[in-house]
């Protein structure tokens, strides 16, 4: 069906072009199948390439490509052995969703299981659930014949240590004693002034605004997001992190957030988000950016759409989008980073190829 709707597309564009002479219509050309993903991660996207080549499906191709970046360990901020938490732990986030049924598989604070987007993937094909957190992921992942072992390594050892060192500096606490800037806690919450007690809600509610985090950056935080789109047109798009470094326990940011962290539909196409994830799940950009491809925006276009109302309310936030189209085409929009990256592969090129974007500022 997805098939015969391109063909239609492209039979439409043809007589318009005969007829009117109508350049728009090489919008339309097909650059399909093709493997989209988040930075310069280009041994993800030729493994997710070479797999769709080889005539495996989209789903398996995102899998391997999202896979080997965990592998990897993918800047140290994909996999095991990087960005712990507050306690020292690193752990785990990620995503799957089947552009044709809408249908998503995720984990979230996955502990002591390597393979987060195959973990994903089992809960995509062997539950009725959309996501699993914590603990309970993990039990789930071992059920499911995932082996169980420390995400820890030296590096992660070390950076935990270091941030000790440093009186636990940066971190995410705000509005709490003793003070986050310059202790490790514990913490309890801080109070109001007296002076505030007889305030209004919304009032007593502008006490306590999110700090920015200029630790949020190309450096330590770069989620792999990867769309694969196969000759049919059928869209799969999925994530994989190990999230914030030195977060508070049990935080979820938008990477295994379906329409957050990445979305896919047949009917619009696939986008993915990479950045500050604690402010751009508030958002919904990828969703944001399928819906307006949907309605025939272009890529780029639908990117900058999408990543417009967060500008606006937190100048200050380091993000990017990534966004591809039904007919391959595709486009990236970002902010706060001096410039965004992204890979891609299809028949248009012989290798894996990187597409440098400049970023707006605030």
């Amino acid at each position: 069906m997805q098939m015969l709707r391109l063909k239609i597309i492209k039979i439409v564009c043809i007589v318009l072009l005969i007829e009117f002479n109508l350049s728009v219509c090489a919008n339309y050309s097909s650059f399909l199948p093709i493997v989209v993903n988040t930075w310069p991660f280009t041994s993800a996207t030729k493994a997710a390439w070479d797999a769709l080549s080889r005539g495996i499906s989209a789903e398996e191709s995102l899998v391997i490509g999202c896979t080997t970046c965990e592998v990897l360990q993918c800047d140290g901020s994909v996999g095991y052995g990087s960005n712990p938490d507050e306690r020292g732990e690193t752990t785990l986030d990620a995503m799957i969703m089947d552009g044709s049924t809408y249908a998503v598989g995720a984990v979230a604070d996955l502990r002591r299981v390597k393979n987060a987007i195959g973990v994903a993937q089992a809960v995509l094909h062997y539950t009725d659930h959309t996501l699993l957190v914590g603990e309970s992921a993990t039990s789930f992942a071992l059920e499911m014949g995932f082996k169980e072992e420390s995400l820890a390594t030296n590096n992660s050892i070390n950076m935990f240590k270091s941030w000790q060192q440093n009186k636990c500096q940066p971190n995410f606490r705000q509005n709490v004693q003793p003070d986050p800037k310059s202790s490790c806690g514990p913490y309890s919450p801080l109070p109001p002034p007296p002076s505030k007690f007889q305030r209004s809600g919304s009032d007593h509610l502008k006490l306590y605004t999110r700090k920015s985090h200029s630790e949020i950056n190309r450096n330590n935080h770069d989620t792999i997001g990867m769309i694969v789109i196969d000759a049919s047109g059928h869209v799969w798009a999925g994530t994989s992190t190990n999230g914030a470094n030195h977060k508070v326990p049990g935080r979820v940011g938008d990477s295994p957030v379906m329409g957050a962290g990445a979305y896919a539909s047949n009917t619009g196409g696939g986008a993915a988000a990479t950045g500050d994830g604690d402010i751009m799940m508030r958002f919904l950009p990828s969703l944001r950016a399928v819906i307006e491809m949907e309605r025939g925006v272009s890529p780029d276009i639908a990117a900058q759409i999408a990543m417009a109302p967060i500008i606006q309310h937190y100048p200050q936030f380091s993000g990017a989008l990534v966004a591809v189209n039904i007919t391959g085409h595709q486009g990236a929009s970002c902010h706060g980073f001096s410039s965004f990256a992204y890979s891609l592969a299809s028949t248009q090129y012989t290798t894996v190829k990187v597409i440098n974007v400049p970023c707006s500022h605030s």
